[in-house]
């Protein structure tokens, strides 16, 4: 079946695009491939199919978790080889762990520094 259009990136809202993309940037290894004051984003390249932005909400509230009055709204995965040194590494790069973790020996709940949640998980086999 043929959709109408191809996903062509996620905008994350934050209080600061440059710093979100220079998190997500050495988290992922991408670099910044578009930068100005109100929107960065991050990809294997300008051209690829696929870029994460973030784009400047003056206003920007993360998400509570676990709470069951607040909403989550969504959160990215990114598969790891050695969940306990992805873990280390997001620590580093100014991630926070919270204290919920539902599933911890198969995935790890962190947040960016703007409070948007993400998991670590292990890669499949090779």
């Amino acid at each position: 079946m043929r959709g109408v259009g191809r996903l062509s990136g996620v905008a994350l809202e934050c209080p600061d695009p440059a710093a979100l993309a220079d998190f997500y940037s050495r988290l992922t290894g991408w670099p910044i491939v578009c930068a100005d004051p109100d929107w960065h984003s991050v990809g294997e390249s300008e051209d690829t199919g696929l870029h994460l932005s973030f784009q400047r909400a003056p206003g920007h509230r993360p998400p509570a978790w676990p709470d069951p009055a607040s909403s989550m709204q969504f959160h990215l995965h990114l598969r790891v080889d050695d969940l306990a040194a992805a873990e280390e590494a997001v620590l580093a790069l100014g991630a926070t762990k919270p204290s919920h973790q539902p599933h911890p020996d198969t995935s790890r709940v962190f947040a960016d520094p703007a409070g948007h949640l993400f998991c670590l998980c292990p890669a499949p086999p090779h």
